[in-house]
């Protein structure tokens, strides 16, 4: 049997230093773990725009159907802010995300016990929080029709449709639900049914495919709303959330600034089973491209290394190797690793991108 294929799009910024570290990690399980990959690199984003004329050259969106998993860095940067909006950085991002149709985006929000302190809430709210955010990427009101800018009458109209159809719901309802199974059992859906009709056909939809094929899962409702207070208020009490596009946006946003920085949170994006059973997946870390500390050694490879973890686990069934190496990034932090973003008020001198790499690889070792 081959192995198992990634497509690896470092990108523009820190894309391409954080993904290095990543590359190590990878060869490391090759090495030591027996767990080889088929591991591919290609452009995206600005670094495509410079080499082809197109953020994604069509060749590259190929391969990324044709992958098991794709990892990618980050896109962007101001020396693409004067582009057609046709061929920014971003558009590159988006296509990829398009046309492999990955519905169903995974948000983790993670406090490591030794960075609690970072928290904007108090340390005994989220130490030790593991909370999952399934959010809809591919429908709602980012794409609903109609929409755009109207004359009417003497004033200018701005337009955006919420639109979701009962199939829409129903794929990312289950996406959550197995997501749930594999972790505590427990979903929490959120929308506004109180006030938007797409919110009650979301919430009718959520029920019944709970009801029909996942009863032994613990289902709630919640206003998006009460949500956003609760993940400030209590947010322990969550394990898996499961919202709309807009909702789960802003909800995403919020509970990633529980863990302390956007340098520590890595996402997936998730669509259909391919005919290997595998879904169609992209792997991404939160942050961007960091344009500011690009070249500097200066960039947290964590989150990046962390969203290989969540391919580990959920595109290669590797949930045990996903686990040592989270648990070897919790080892490093509580040894007192830092990068620059985690330095605390009491200062100190920050280890470079590199540095943290090692340190991880080191932590590694030492579990086996």
């Amino acid at each position: 049997m081959s192995n198992p294929s990634l497509l690896i799009l470092p990108g523009d910024g820190i894309g391409p230093e954080v993904m290095d570290q990543v590359t190590r990690i990878i060869d490391w399980f090759a090495a030591k773990r027996d767990l080889p990959f088929d591991v591919e690199t290609d452009l995206v984003g600005g670094a495509a725009y410079d080499a082809h004329g197109t953020p994604l050259h069509d060749d590259t969106m190929a391969k990324a159907l044709a992958a098991d998993a794709v990892l990618l860095g980050a896109v962007g940067g101001p020396k693409y802010d004067d582009l057609d909006f046709a061929v920014k950085p971003e558009r590159g991002l988006l296509r990829l995300r398009k046309e492999m149709d990955l519905f169903s985006n995974l948000r983790p929000a993670q406090c490591f016990d030794a960075l609690a302190d970072f928290s904007s809430l108090k340390p005994e709210l989220v130490a030790g929080l593991d909370i999952m955010i399934v959010r809809e990427l591919t429908s709602g009101v980012y794409f609903g029709e109609p929409r755009g800018i109207i004359e009417e009458g003497n004033e200018r109209v701005g337009i955006n449709t919420q639109r979701y159809t009962e199939s829409e719901i129903d794929r990312v309802a289950r996406s959550a639900f197995e997501l749930a199974r594999r972790r505590n059992n427990k979903v929490c859906s959120m929308e506004k049914a109180n006030v938007m009709e797409s919110g009650i056909l979301w919430r009718e939809v959520v029920q019944k495919v709970h009801d029909t094929d996942y009863p032994d899962v613990e289902l709630s409702h919640m206003y998006a709303d009460n949500g956003a207070m609760q993940l400030v208020r209590a947010p322990k009490q969550f394990d898996v959330i499961v919202t709309d596009n807009l909702f789960g946006d802003i909800l995403s946003d919020c509970a990633a600034m529980l863990t302390g920085s956007l340098g520590m949170l890595p996402s997936a994006s998730l669509g259909a089973p391919m005919a290997n059973g595998r879904p169609k997946a992209m792997y991404e870390p939160v942050h961007g491209s960091a344009p500011d500390i690009t070249g500097q050694g200066k960039a947290n490879p964590i989150a990046c290394i962390l969203s290989f973890a969540m391919a580990l686990r959920y595109s290669f069934d590797q949930g045990d190797e996903a686990t040592r190496l989270e648990d070897a990034i919790e080892k490093v932090l509580a040894d007192g690793a830092r990068t620059a973003d985690l330095m605390g008020p009491e200062g100190g001198t920050p280890i470079s991108t590199t540095e943290m790499g090692d340190a991880i690889l080191a932590a590694l070792d030492a579990s086996l």
